[in-house]
């Protein structure tokens, strides 16, 4: 069983042997190993059960580092870069030949960032190589944001889960690309568009797909609970309830659900607080004797947006 700690030196020990540990950062838990060995890469996608065809996120520490593994910074992205780095961005930028075909999953462009955790920060400072890290969870299955979630889920199968509190974002990074220079949002995440386009003005927004992603989280299938999930409007009520139904919703119960099985996202009424917990609250329904789960829209607005994909996503089978 995984071993849980704060040990960096720990960690790095491990990764340097080429294998693969949990680490926190502000978004959610990612499963790490060395980004430019190819055996510590598939080792990831064998732990996650991860298809081959879905490329992973690399991360590292500085400005100065990215410029190492790839080939062109677009103007947008530097100045991406500058301002939100450390913070829960990436960017999809050419890759130079040093980052494994495996990590990028043959693509040209490589899924990079610097997160904004001072443990994972402090562990890719000791290290001489990047980290590639999707989510710490079985492929397809809901995102972990606790050191806990991680051992639960994958204990068996790493040495060392980094335990860095709970995540303060709780949703995936917002993923950014650059289609002739102009910025292209492929993944709603844990930065919210209007905080982008502040930036670096209008944005694409680019719909996943169901095969062959472009980047990282483009599956139209992911994030999902075991149990089915049917989503709701805000004003709508399930027309089918009973003792085995759950209900996650964002402020107010729904009538007619046991309270017990109903976990309300934002107490405090904004969508920061409803992207903090969805992960962890669709766990805890997904562990209760339920036949299925509603799930209720956010407003379409900051992080929002994203908690409403994470749902889509969650409910399509």
């Amino acid at each position: 069983m995984a071993q849980i700690g704060t040990d960096c030196l720990a960690a790095k020990a491990f990764l340097e042997a080429g294998d693969v540990v949990g680490i926190p950062t502000e978004t959610v838990y990612g499963l790490a190993g060395n980004a430019l060995n190819p055996d510590a890469v598939l080792r990831i996608f064998t732990v996650k059960n991860r298809p081959a065809f879905d490329p992973l996120i690399v991360h590292t520490d500085t400005l100065d580092k990215v410029n190492r593994y790839v080939t062109h910074l677009p103007d947008a992205a530097r100045q991406l870069a500058e301002a939100v780095w450390p913070g829960p961005l990436t960017l999809l930028l050419p890759k130079r030949a040093l980052v494994p075909d495996l990590t990028t999953s043959g693509l040209p462009t490589v899924a990079i960032r610097i997160p904004n955790h001072p443990l994972t920060l402090r562990l890719l400072s000791l290290l001489d190589f990047p980290l590639a890290a999707p989510s710490a969870n079985p492929f397809g299955y809901i995102s972990p944001t606790t050191a806990a979630h991680v051992a639960d889920q994958l204990g068996d199968q790493i040495p060392y889960v980094l335990d860095g509190g709970p995540c303060g974002i709780g949703v995936e990074s917002t993923i950014i690309g650059f289609e002739k220079e102009q910025p292209t949002v492929y993944r709603l995440g844990g930065m919210a568009l209007e905080q982008l386009t502040a930036l670096v003005g209008p944005l694409t927004v680019r719909d996943h797909s169901t095969s062959n992603p472009q980047a990282p989280g483009m599956l139209s299938s992911h994030y999902a609970p075991r149990k089915p999930v049917f989503l709701l409007n805000p004003d709508e009520l399930p027309a089918d309830v009973d003792e085995q139904t759950g209900a996650l919703v964002f402020t107010q119960p729904l009538p007619g659900i046991p309270l017990e099985n109903q976990r309300i996202l934002a107490p405090g009424g904004t969508v920061t607080e409803a992207a903090r917990n969805l992960f962890a609250y669709l766990r805890a329904l997904d562990q209760l004797p339920l036949t299925r789960i509603y799930a209720q829209r956010l407003p379409a607005e900051g992080l929002g947006r994203a908690v409403n994909d994470r749902l889509k996503r969650a409910a399509t089978r």
